[in-house]
């Protein structure tokens, strides 16, 4: 029982890697639609055919492995004498087009996260509800109903923001900026309990936050504070192996990310299934939101890279040499795929 149960949340995790990839594609398939140019073709994985269809334009093709997709343009490589091609099209039309795969990433993430938060009672918020015993905080002078306003600078807005800031921090020293009655309260070098996580000490949580009732406007609410949070958390986190204070073995490519939701679904398990595919979704949620972001960073290779062109493009009112474009997004291919393949090892060698 356990081993189908297993099987059958990696054919769900699979399946909504490619439903991450489908909407991607999505996005700029529909946009070059009502946009006028011609899609050759529409598909979902890379690598050889297992099926395809279509008999009139575009062929819709579902290939060997789920590792990606493309949306193939007409004159989107290579120059086309067809008025429907991509490169025919004004340049406001192709930033359309060119943006419309993060963005329905991002849009992604926000329904997977209001299917999250839908099951859910109540919604936890950022204000003190009470304290355990021989609290810290207490200790340290924060009261019931006070709200987090910031933790070692990071902003507050969620329990996922408190959660982040306290799992990046010094016990030993956190700073604190609480709400207490419309006014700031700074309370400095804050030392909290912490415990043995594996290899790295973490937070002990001694207190406990009041719930927000569930409406649909908290819920709406909720579904957008959540989604924007998680994308903080993982370019603060981004941010912290930069500047040194996050170890670079945090990251993970599509390996570590595959045994990540592997982990979420294992411990889901021990509450039921349903706990386990939710646990799916929250990673699913950080993955796709962030993917729309990542894609749509001006960096050579990525979708953002190409809007860097076509904005220079629509400013100067003549595109870039093709030859020049094509050198410098090769080049940032190169360097992405080189990267991933260092950090697919990384992830490899830890699975071991």
């Amino acid at each position: 029982m356990f081993f189908i149960t297993t099987v059958l949340l990696i054919v769900i995790a699979v399946l909504l890697f490619c439903l991450i990839i489908f909407i991607h594609e999505l996005g700029h398939f529909l946009t070059a639609k009502l946009c006028g140019i011609k899609v050759n073709e529409f598909a979902i994985g890379m690598g050889p055919r297992l099926l395809k269809f279509g008999k009139k334009e575009t062929v819709y093709s579902l290939r060997a492995f789920p590792i990606g997709g493309f949306c193939a343009m007409e004159g989107e490589d290579q120059s086309s004498d067809n008025p429907r091609a991509f490169g025919n099209k004004p340049v406001w039309k192709r930033i359309l087009v060119v943006a419309a795969g993060g963005i329905m990433n991002i849009l992604l993430g926000f329904v997977l996260m209001f299917i999250c938060l839908v099951q859910q009672p109540y919604y936890p918020s950022t204000t003190i509800n009470g304290f355990r015993e021989n609290s810290a905080l207490e200790e340290a002078g924060v009261q019931v109903g006070d709200s987090f306003h910031s933790i070692d600078g990071y902003r507050i807005y969620t329990l996922q923001d408190i959660t982040f800031a306290l799992a990046t921090c010094d016990p030993a020293s956190v700073d604190f900026v609480m709400t207490r009655n419309g006014e700031k309260v700074t309370l400095s070098d804050v030392s909290l309990h912490s415990h043995l996580d594996g290899d790295r000490v973490a937070v002990t949580y001694d207190f406990t936050v009041q719930a927000i009732p569930k409406t649909f406007g908290s819920l709406m609410s909720q579904t957008f504070s959540t989604t924007v949070a998680n994308v903080r958390s993982v370019w603060g986190s981004l941010v912290g192996i930069i500047t040194g204070r996050i170890p670079i073995n945090s990251l993970a490519g599509p390996v570590g990310t595959a045994s990540a939701v592997s982990q979420a679904a294992s411990s889901g398990l021990s509450s039921g299934f349903g706990a386990a595919v939710n646990n799916i979704l929250l990673v699913m949620i950080i993955i796709t939101v962030n993917l729309g972001i990542v894609n749509l960073l001006p960096l050579p290779a990525l979708d953002g890279g190409r809007l860097v062109f076509l904005i220079i493009e629509g400013i100067r009112r003549k595109p870039i040499n093709p030859k020049y474009e094509g050198w410098i997004h090769a080049a940032g291919f190169a360097l992405l795929i080189g990267f991933m393949i260092l950090i697919s090892i990384k992830d490899i060698i830890g699975l071991f």
